[in-house]
């Protein structure tokens, strides 16, 4: 009998690969652990186990495998049935959902080792190259090196000439090896030899060591500290606490007295505050009963609570109910800047059972993360993480709390898989049969609809905690502003006279401007040139603190120009402005307030986004400038000042739901505004203030920006009453490009009896030299949507098999907004 094993590839392969294994390797072997697998001619991948069999596979010889990875499985098997519905959901292959899901210490790849020709004949070094002779040079001192160590021997990035060479000459050989990547973090502790507990030969001992006084010290604080800690010692807390120096202790260790040893330990630890306990106030109560109720009618909640309303304290003592009944909890969050704070309230009050997981925590952090939700740790019973936490190996999943529900960021766009987080989640607790509470000030249009349908559940909280009031809100009318002459920079004086009065109290002031940078262009006064991006459809961003100009899409940059490049003039005018003008513009006004700025340049390093909070928090800045990281459930005490400085940004957008996502930004940048006892006031700066999303923004009145939006989606064809897929497809060449879009619109439109639109020019046209064509396709709720998806593949199929076009890239997206 033959042994198989079916695997898959962190690859963009459709389906999976068979391998045969021995009679003891399938044994051994189980679902979800990994296989170092042969691929192609040269290559090592690690590829994922998720099944067994005896069936020889017809169109192709099995290989072997290289090697097993683990001991124990990784990944379980409701992962992998999650992985397929998101492949299949969102028209993706396994392989790239495999490649998002795994912490990439976990993707082991070879790399390539050169090493020289074990033979006899004399290396004539006269006859080779300087590159050559430096390579070999450095073979005769070391067995072998890697493609990247030859790469820094030759300065130079263009090595596989040079190597191939040498391998025609028969100098060289090349072989594949793997290795892990991640490393346990190991601490060194100290512990006293048993036969000195002992009295007498304790006694014996410090006689001895009468003479070596910081010997004898040593020892007599070891016993202190271990009377005191009562748990392992560390080598690094000794040497703190004794004040001695680590050869002391390597002296003891030398001889015999003390004996050293090595623990693996947790890169993350959080304490515990015991003085974070809180009750709920009679509102909160009434909504957490109100939770109880509809989990045990609906497998999904919405909690829709106004700013401040206090929904976290609810969070946690759901959380604490999950925990006591032995089940694991996932928090999702939007943003990375969210986890900030609410990891502090949350390890305050759960101390070390709080693990978070998101990408500004490294490799091995996140390898430790996922090994402590394998086993169902203690130290991950709630789990704290942005979208690619979903991925975890969760087997005991009780609850999903989503917070800020209605985030576009839920929404991953590039790379593949394209899925949505909020929705993916609901997928995966309705596998564990867990409950999911999805939290929001401003619910997206389709969970409210799904409330209106029964499918979810809803609580409300209309009041904010602690009887505190909602903000005031006060449109400034710019146009007539400047018309008047009533503007300073970009500041109404109806706005700085406010920050002014507030900066005098002592108080906050958080402003928001959606456009980082100092200028979204700039422009020539002379014949109207303005500098843009060669690569991509864009003008560029001017920076004035680095004096440049910077594309936002391929990051290429070029200093700020003197003259203008088309007609040499000098008359060069910046247009627009952005979060860095602000902070210049709120400096000169206000010299002596520290004035903070929160965009995606100042929050690049890991503890970026928590320093700045911090700051903030503690008042070392009293005014902060920011784009729309400030508008997600951020919590400050004492800022009850916030100022909209253009609201018409986030409604002149080219996007079906650029209303919708004004009012929510609206309404979530005003509830930063007065969250304690000081009321709050919010100023929104707009040329157009009696446009209809502002005056329900000015009431907080959600009910009419849903009857009116829902009025229009169903008119004009738009979730939640169609779906929405969407092809983008891109090509150097602009005439190829055009041709194949067309071919593809036509074969779908001929084979999907629904409405299809395009092929369009996106806003952005051309993006690192790509153009770009978009085709959407709109299924109505009551079509199959699985019979469309495969006539959406199969016209792929076809497109893919005509030779001129096969180098056109296709990525589908579904549910893209």
């Amino acid at each position: 009998m033959q042994y198989f094993i079916e695997v898959i590839l962190p690859l963009a392969l459709q389906k999976s690969f068979t391998y045969e294994v021995s009679e003891a390797e399938f044994k051994y072997i189980n679902i979800g652990m990994r296989v170092a697998i042969p691929f192609g001619k040269s290559k090592i991948f690690t590829g994922l186990v998720i099944d067994k069999h005896h069936v020889l596979p017809e169109l192709y010889k099995p290989k072997e495998i290289h090697q097993i990875l683990d001991d124990i499985p990784i990944v379980n098997t409701f992962q992998i049935e999650h992985w397929k519905w998101i492949a299949n959901y969102y028209m993706c292959t396994i392989g790239e959902v495999f490649k998002s899901a795994l912490p990439s210490s976990y993707m082991l790849e070879s790399e390539t080792i050169v090493s020289i020709k074990i033979s006899d004949n004399f290396i004539d070094k006269l006859s080779l190259a300087d590159d050559e002779y430096l390579i070999v040079e450095a073979l005769h001192s070391q067995s072998s090196i890697t493609l990247n160590e030859i790469s820094k021997i030759l300065g130079k990035k263009t090595i596989f000439p040079v190597i191939n060479k040498l391998l025609d000459k028969g100098f060289l050989i090349l072989q594949e090896e793997i290795s892990e990547t991640y490393k346990p973090k190991v601490a060194k502790y100290v512990k006293i030899k048993d036969e000195f507990l002992i009295e007498d030969k304790l006694v014996e001992l410090l006689n001895s060591l009468s003479k070596a006084k910081k010997q004898h010290e040593l020892i007599l604080k070891y016993f202190q500290l271990n009377a005191y800690e009562k748990k392992p010692i560390l080598i690094k807390k000794l040497v703190d606490f004794s004040g001695v120096s680590t050869s002391i202790v390597k002296s003891l260790i030398d001889k015999e007295v003390f004996e050293e040893y090595c623990l693996n330990e947790d890169r993350v630890i959080f304490e515990k505050d015991n003085s974070s306990s809180f009750d709920l106030s009679d509102f909160q109560l009434k909504a957490f009963e109100s939770i109880k109720l509809n989990e045990k009618k609906h497998d999904v909640t919405l909690l829709h609570g106004v700013t401040a309303s206090g929904k976290t304290e609810i969070y946690i003592k759901l959380i604490e109910d999950y925990i006591k009944a032995d089940k694991q909890v996932l928090f999702l969050l939007p943003e990375i800047a969210l986890t900030t704070q609410l990891v502090q309230r949350l390890t305050a009050y759960f101390g070390n059972q709080v693990s978070v997981f998101h990408s500004k925590y490294t490799n091995n952090e996140r390898v430790e993360v996922w090994n402590n939700v394998l086993i169902n740790s203690d130290k991950a019973r709630v789990v704290i993480g942005v979208r690619s936490a979903l991925f975890l190996p969760f087997s005991n999943l009780g609850l999903i709390v989503i917070d800020e529900e209605h985030e576009q960021t839920f929404k991953q766009q590039d790379p593949a898989p394209r899925y949505h987080a909020r929705d993916a989640a609901i997928v995966l607790a309705k596998q564990h049969n867990a409950k999911v509470l999805l939290g929001s000030a401003t619910p997206s249009l389709e969970s409210y609809y799904n409330v209106k349908i029964g499918k979810y559940g809803l609580v409300e909280l209309k009041e904010r905690f602690g009887n505190v009031v909602l903000p005031d809100i006060e449109l400034v009318d710019i146009k007539d502003k400047y018309f008047r002459k009533k503007m300073n920079g970009h500041f109404s004086d109806v706005l700085l006279n406010k920050i002014q009065e507030t900066l005098s109290l002592g108080e906050q002031v958080i402003l928001f401007q959606n456009r980082r940078g100092f200028s979204p262009f700039v422009e020539c006064m002379t014949c109207g040139h303005v500098p843009h991006c060669p690569s991509c459809d864009v003008s560029l961003t001017y920076y004035k603190y680095k004096n440049q100009l910077r594309c936002h899409y391929c990051s290429y940059t070029i200093s700020n120009p003197t003259h203008c490049h088309s007609c040499q003039s000098v008359d060069l005018s910046t247009k627009g402005f952005g979060t860095e003008q602000i902070e210049l513009e709120l400096k000169s006004i206000f010299p002596d307030n520290t004035i903070g700025r929160m965009d995606q340049d100042t929050t690049r390093g890991k503890f970026g986004y928590e320093k700045i909070i911090d700051s903030f928090k503690n008042r070392e800045y009293d005014i902060l400038v920011g784009t729309q990281m400030l508008a997600k459930g951020l919590d400050f005490d004492n800022v009850t000042l916030v100022g909209i400085l253009n609201a018409d940004n986030l409604l002149n957008q080219p996007n079906f739901r650029a209303y919708e996502r004004a009012f929510q930004m609206m309404i979530q940048v005003a509830g930063r505004a007065g969250r304690k006892e000081k009321k709050g006031n919010v100023i929104i700066q707009t040329y157009n203030p009696y446009h209809n999303t502002i005056q329900q923004v000015l009431s907080n009145d959600y009910a009419s920006m849903y009857n009116e939006q829902i009025y229009d989606r169903q008119n004009f064809k738009y979730p939640p009453f169609f779906r929405l897929i969407r092809l983008t497809l891109k090509h150097k060449d602009f005439e190829r490009l055009k041709e194949g879009s067309l071919w593809m619109y036509n074969v779908l439109v001929q084979h999907l009896q629904i409405p299809v639109l395009g092929p369009e020019e996106p806003a952005i046209s051309r993006i690192r030299n790509q153009y770009i064509r978009t085709i959407i396709i709109k299924i109505p709720s009551n079509a199959n949507l699985g019979k469309t998806k495969n006539t959406i593949q199969s016209t792929l199929k076809s497109f893919e098999s005509i030779a001129q076009y096969r180098s056109i890239k296709v990525s589908i997206n579904v549910d893209y907004y």
